[in-house]
Order: C-alpha cells, then sequence, then structure tokens
C-alpha cells in the first residue's frame, strides 16, 4: 500500500498533502512519543491522537510515511505545516485507534 492511498481506504480526510508517496512499511499505534520513537517503523504509519508539533518531530526521527490522528481530533496550524515542511502525509478520522489499527492490520498484516 502506498501513502497516496490512505485516504481512501481509512475514508480519512488527508489534512496535509504535500508529501513523500512512500510504501508502507508497517503501523505503530501508540500515544506516547517515546513509544513511538522507539518502536515505530521506517516509512511506516503513526496512529495517534496526539495531535500537536512534536508528533510531526517523530515522524522525522522515524521516517515515517504518514500520522494518522484519531477520533476527529483538531489539527493545529503548526502541526500541519511542519508535517508539510518533512513531507509527511497527515490525516484525520473520526475512527478510533483500535478501528484504524484493526483496518491497517487487515491490510498490511503482521
Amino acid at each position: 500500500m502506498k501513502t497516496s492511498e490512505l485516504a481512501s481506504f481509512l475514508a480519512a480526510d488527508c489534512v496535509q498533502n504535500e508529501f513523500h508517496d512512500k510504501d508502507i512499511a508497517g503501523v505503530y499505534t501508540s500515544d506516547l512519543l517515546s513509544d513511538a520513537i522507539a518502536n515505530a517503523p521506517e516509512n511506516g504509519i503513526l496512529v495517534t491522537i496526539q495531535a500537536h508539533k512534536n508528533t510531526v518531530a517523530v515522524g522525522t526521527l522515524k521516517d515515517l510515511a504518514a500520522i494518522v490522528i484519531c477520533n476527529n481530533r483538531s489539527i493545529p496550524d503548526d502541526m500541519k505545516e511542519a508535517a508539510r515542511l518533512e513531507g509527511i502525509a497527515l490525516f484525520v478520522t473520526a475512527d478510533s485507534q483500535y478501528l484504524v489499527s484493526g483496518k491497517l492490520y487487515q491490510r498490511l498484516g503482521a
């Protein structure tokens, strides 16, 4: 699956669409950013409710393809701008982390 396929697959809104279209290497779900730094896969997706600029910093450290913000959290402009500058796709969905993670697990496997 490519980054560009995520919006339609997850029925999510892409709120930052200036990104590098990468092959998704895996998924990590966490709200602890230090945990995501330790465990998120390179070229992966971070599924979280942490809607702030520091989440993008984690994405940069881990070379993430995308960040998916769940539960329709508001995305601040500085987070969108940071993601744009780093070329990381940013999505928002009404679904919970559980549902998003389950959908991605079914599609990408373990």
